[in-house]
């Protein structure tokens, strides 16, 4: 009877590791040399086919992929074939304070718009001059509040230094130069040396484990609208991989 267990067990434990073996083989393939002319990234995404639309099993420690790792695996694989532009946040919807703006009249873009840093531009947004972060805003706030020191005449002196990167950046390049320069928010320069969008570690991050959302995110909005049964109201931000998947 034990001897027969035993082997009911391994029984087990090797339905539990078939799952896996694509892409394990996938995997060391990367070490030994690929059979064939595929490259790993597709190797990997080949494996990621096979197992698409099963249920993961069951049990703790079967290593299996549930349907969301699954997702973040291949958007992790086609990450690098964004670049800047793909990932930006459109110049039209950039919140962003002028420099001419009162102490008062930033703090109050803060409250109004709950984010946690601005662009600061000179006369127009392709000027931007530097970024503003809440943090510095509200060690001036709390001081103003604690010890009644006035409002600074002149806050840019808190700007920060964004940075600075081309359209056709990679995402993942632009990823290694925020973290090397350790700040949070890049401005997209197009051709022009105008400003084309800004991109955050947030959107970065969304691209491969999707939206994050939080308590001053505005609900989402409804980019391709059904009018009646021949006619389509689409934002020109729509895209058309999506309005072609829709339509």
């Amino acid at each position: 009877m034990p001897e027969g267990n035993d082997s009911a067990g391994d029984s087990r434990s090797g339905d539990a590791d078939s799952s896996n073996r694509t892409l394990w083989r996938a995997i060391r393939a990367f070490f030994k040399g690929p059979d064939n002319d595929q490259s790993l990234r597709a190797q990997i995404e080949e494996a990621i086919d096979e197992h698409e639309g099963e249920k993961p099993r069951t049990g703790a420690n079967n290593g299996d992929l549930v349907p969301l790792e699954r997702q973040m695996l291949r958007n992790l694989l086609h990450f690098s074939e964004h670049d800047a532009d793909d990932v930006a946040i459109p110049r039209g919807e950039i919140i962003a304070v002028a420099a001419s703006a009162t102490f008062e009249e930033m703090v109050a873009s803060f409250a109004e718009n709950g984010h946690s840093r601005m662009p600061v531009y000179g006369e127009s947004l392709d000027e931007i001059i530097g970024m503003i972060h809440v943090k510095d805003v509200f060690t001036i706030v709390a001081g103003m509040l604690l010890s009644n020191k006035p409002a600074p005449k002149d806050w840019t002196s808190l700007m920060r230094q964004p940075l600075f990167v081309p359209q056709a950046r990679g995402a993942l390049d632009v990823l290694a130069d925020m973290r090397s320069k350790r700040t949070h928010l890049a401005v997209v320069i197009d051709e022009y040396s105008g400003t084309d969008g800004i991109i955050t570690i947030e959107d970065l991050v969304e691209e491969i484990i999707g939206d994050i959302e939080d308590d001053h995110d505005d609900a989402p909005e409804e980019l391709l609208r059904r009018i009646d049964p021949e006619t389509w109201d689409a934002d020109a931000r729509a895209e058309l991989d999506d309005v072609a998947e829709i339509v």
